[in-house]
């Protein structure tokens, strides 16, 4: 089993700035329901500690408390490339470190996080917008 003692600091910081990156992007996706959203990021993380033991990975990126990027960027578009770099490096470095059921229930983990703040506010009469549907296939991407 792979835990945090596998990677240096900044490799774990690395795998820690995934799942709420592939959150933000979904977040800044379309303008309205921020709060729910991120609480709902959140409501994610409890939930998954909920399955503790299932990897012990995850057990220990989900304790933690999730780590946002503050960098200021020019422009939506350049903030979401650079979340969508985060999950993707975050999945290399998993990819040669970790067992592969590992980098599976991450990749699950992600997705289902993107999904559930996508769900978490109703736009335009719609559960999921199109904005967001759109940055949900962008996470699915990057996690492949």
């Amino acid at each position: 089993m792979t835990t945090k003692a596998d990677f240096t600091p900044q490799e774990w910081d690395l795998v820690l700035e995934g799942p709420p990156s592939a959150g933000m992007i979904v977040i800044t996706a379309q303008r309205g329901g921020a709060i729910r959203e991120t609480i709902s990021m959140g409501k994610a993380y409890a939930e998954a500690r909920q399955r503790h033991g299932r990897s012990e990975l995850l057990d220990e990126i989900t304790a933690a408390k999730p780590e946002i990027d503050h960098t200021r960027f020019g422009s939506p578009e350049e903030f979401r490339e650079h979340a969508l770099q985060h999950v993707r490096d975050a999945i290399a470095l998993l990819e040669g470190k970790a067992e592969q059921q590992e980098v599976e229930d991450y990749r699950a983990f992600v997705l289902n996080l993107a999904e559930r703040v996508a769900g978490a506010h109703s736009e335009e009469g719609q559960p999921i917008s199109e904005a967001e549907q759109k940055a949900i296939a962008a996470i699915e991407g990057a996690l492949h």
